[in-house]
């Protein structure tokens, strides 16, 4: 038979309402004497066939030939096509199907010939007469209503959401519906000045709403509640990235170094106006030269007591404040530099500098420039400010740890300049409380996509007379997407664990918090980077269309890994912090305290490095939350020594301890990961015992035990190097990660509702 089938609206609308029973009774490539027989009989006796229909009909009948893979498959498409159109109306059998293409195509005078009784008593005795349809058959063009089966699940998802929520759902709440507003849809703006403009309306509408000033005091319009403020900034990352940045400048950065560095004179006159978005302000910091390095910011601030006046500088062209957020639509600058006094230098402070008039116009001894157009956020005006000699007022000195008084004297509560400046930055941590949330949630609405397409993307099959293959059925797609759905859930108990603690933090705690910050910070938007990479490439072309905002998503949380620290760097902070901590816990506790460092890994060797247990691959064992906790404390303890005493060698040896901290650069941000890691684990094991609901129980113990399987399958080398387990262990831990992802796959669905992301913020057509 021809290789080239006809077009399907060259068929009579005669063969057209019988294709659905040719087709099946093809679909096992096989047609019986006897069906050969009842066919021919019964498709003789019908009246709306001409000759020529009945001769096409004879030739498809013929069961030495049976009808090419290409006329096959093209009845296939063109039959489920219609069948899915017909998906929300009354759907019976394949006499329906065929009587419904048959009326749609046939000419209008004969389309009703098409509802006539008679026509569908006739053919729905040759169905009869076939017999029973095998249902695979019949599925594949009557596909059951996926919806159902999607959200079909063994726990109730709204109480997983309410999980989630944790003590904000009804701020949450309110963010999806605030967001799901017509006047916050999508539209596609190339232009940066309209994108921009459309951003700062955006802004001020959540300001209006009381959004931006929730973590100010309630005497200048806040709720003192630093929580919610930090919810809403994770809720922005389901809408638009631009604009949870502009709202995090605007609100967190310039209105939190107006709140925490400043005192009540600073809050009086600005707090209320930030919090409004009548006053816009920038948060100025980076340099081009120092970047990270804030210690070493070339910009000046000189005291001049004849005038009770600070003159602001920029002392030559890469001194220039880069990347500033809200520097094209602000009016106020919070500058950081150098504080000069009587010629002495007190380290960097910060001042605030106005550098627009009320009209938007430049003021004197300030030059302004756009950063143009980035890989993405292109909605944030980005600008370099520079400073010629400008004076500013002796009071706008946020001068909670450091003032200058009428007759020029210094002076600071913190003595020391080294603990004044970690004081100062540890005040400004919430921005890396508040980052890695956002950049989760973009990651969520990633696998939200990715796993509701897999859910009903087909593609190939056993045959091609066989219903193809639903994507996440593939073990290599579940690979690539349930793991990472499993370490979304994990980082969403680790980031809540950090938020509570930032929020109720006291000042013996800041150090740790700040260590915690920056490793959860690093590891959590490095995860975004990476998901929204693999989500992308597992919806394939459609993946690469703006239309399912893969670009945006990508583009736009990809600079989350560098702003509010730059992830190497920060890791390399928090294995620094972690060793100060060992080594005063040491000096706290002397040669105890050294002893019991040395017992605790004596007792690791015997109870976890013992010939049975590096070996053990019983089922109960590799689930045993015990067991991975145990392996990550082990790593994370290990790291921690051999780092410890690398360097401590090298410093032996006569080099110094930067050029030593040097050669272990790599060892210190294995350390930091490790770190991040078990704390994240911890908290997972933690949400999943406190956790009073069965069915939710058991379904976050499978994600729990994902989690922690996959990530010591990540470090497999590491563990095996280190002999804590032997490779027929890895090997089985391997096999049990597969038989994970394969249970957790029939949950994946209601696992991404659970997200309760809106229709109108996730707004990518082929997750519908």
């Amino acid at each position: 038979m021809s290789k080239n089938p006809p077009k399907f609206q060259a068929y009579s609308p005669g063969i057209q309402s019988l294709l659905p029973m040719l087709y099946v009774a093809w679909a096992d490539r096989v047609l019986s004497p006897s069906e050969v027989q009842l066919l021919e009989s019964k498709m003789s006796k019908l009246t709306f066939l001409t000759e020529k229909d009945k001769s096409l009909l004879k030739s498809w009948c013929n069961p030495s030939r049976p009808p090419s893979r290409e006329l096959f498959q093209h009845w296939r498409i063109v039959l489920k096509n219609a069948a899915t159109k017909m998906l929300s109306e009354k759907r019976e059998s394949l006499v329906d199907l065929g009587l419904e293409i048959a009326k749609k195509s046939s000419r209008e005078e004969n389309g009703q010939y098409w509802s006539n009784p008679e026509t569908r008593e006739a053919l729905e005795e040759l169905e009869i007469s076939l017999g029973l349809i095998h249902i695979k058959t019949y599925e594949e063009l009557f596909p059951p209503n996926r919806q159902n089966e999607f959200i079909a699940s063994s726990f109730e998802i709204e109480k997983m959401t309410q999980l989630l929520d944790d003590d904000f759902g009804e701020i949450r709440r309110r963010m999806r519906v605030l967001l799901s507003d017509p006047i916050f849809k999508y539209k596609t703006l190339r232009d940066k000045k309209d994108y921009r403009n459309r951003i700062l309306e955006w802004c001020t509408h959540l300001a209006k709403q009381g959004l931006g000033a929730l973590s100010y005091p309630k005497e200048y319009g806040g709720e003192d509640d630093m929580g919610k403020y930090a919810t809403v900034f994770e809720m922005l990352g389901y809408h638009d990235l631009s604009l949870a940045v502009k709202f995090g400048v605007q609100f967190g950065l310039y209105g939190g170094s107006i709140l925490f560095l400043g005192t009540k004179r600073h809050h009086n006159k600005y707090l209320k106006d930030t919090g409004s978005a009548d006053l816009l302000g920038c948060f100025a910091m980076t340099e081009t030269g120092h970047g990270s390095n804030v210690r070493g910011l070339e910009t000046t601030i000189t005291y001049k007591p004849e005038n009770q006046e600070f003159v602001i500088n920029t002392p030559h062209e890469k001194a220039g404040k880069e990347y500033i957020g809200n520097a094209l639509h602000g009016r106020i600058a919070t500058v950081f530099g150098q504080l000069i006094v009587d010629g002495e230098n007190h380290g960097v402070h910060a001042i605030l500098v106005p550098y627009r008039n009320e009209n938007g116009n430049l003021l004197e001894g300030i030059r302004v420039e756009d950063c143009g157009y980035k890989v993405g956020l292109n909605g944030v005006d980005n600008g370099r400010l520079w400073f010629d000699e400008v004076c500013v007022p002796r009071e706008n000195l946020l001068n909670r740890f450091g003032e200058v008084d009428e007759n020029g004297i210094y002076s600071s509560p913190i003595q020391s300049p080294s603990k004044r400046f970690f004081t100062m930055l540890g005040t400004l941590v919430g921005g890396r409380v508040c980052v890695p949330s956002a950049g989760l949630s973009a990651a969520k609405s990633g696998l939200a996509i990715a796993i509701k397409y897999a859910l009903k993307r087909r593609q190939f099959g056993p045959s091609f007379t066989e219903p193809e293959t639903v994507l996440l059925d593939y073990p290599s797609h579940q690979r690539r997407l349930i793991p990472r759905l499993a370490k979304a859930y994990a980082l969403d108990f680790g980031l809540t664990y950090l938020r509570k603690r930032y929020v109720n933090r006291i000042e013996e705690d800041i150090r740790e918090i700040e260590t915690l910050a920056a490793a959860l910070k690093s590891y959590a938007t490095w995860f975004t980077t990476e998901t929204l990479q693999e989500c992308r490439e597992a919806c394939g072309g459609k993946g690469y269309l703006s239309e399912n905002r893969f670009a945006d998503l990508k583009a736009d949380s990809d600079i989350f890994t560098t702003f509010e620290g730059d992830n190497t760097v920060l890791m390399q902070l928090v294995a620094k912090g972690l060793l100060t901590k060992m080594k005063e816990e040491f000096h706290d506790e002397g040669t105890r305290g050294v002893l019991r460092f040395l017992a605790n890994r004596a007792f690791t060797s015997v109870a976890e490095k013992n010939p049975i247990t590096i070996r053990n691959t019983d089922r109960d064992h590799l689930l045993d939350s015990e067991f991975h906790l145990n392996a990550f404390d082990f790593r994370e303890d290990q790291l921690l020594y051999s780092v410890s005493q690398r360097l401590r060698g090298h410093i032996k040896n006569g080099k110094r301890s930067y050029d030593a901290f040097l050669v272990c650069q790599t060892h210190l941000i294995a350390l930091a990961e490790a770190y991040a890691e078990r704390i994240i684990l911890e908290k997972f094991i933690d949400a999943v015992e406190e956790c009073e609901d069965i069915n939710l129980k058991t379904i976050l113990k499978k994600l729990c035990d994902l989690y922690a399987l996959s990530t010591i399958e990540t470090h497999k080398g590491w563990y095996l190097e280190a002999n804590y387990m032997e490779g027929v262990k890895t090997k089985a831990i391997r096999r049990l990660v597969d038989k994970l992802c394969k249970n957790i796959r029939q949950e994946a669905g209601a696992l991404v509702e659970a997200f309760a992301i809106p229709d109108e913020l996730l707004s990518a057509p082929i997750a519908t």
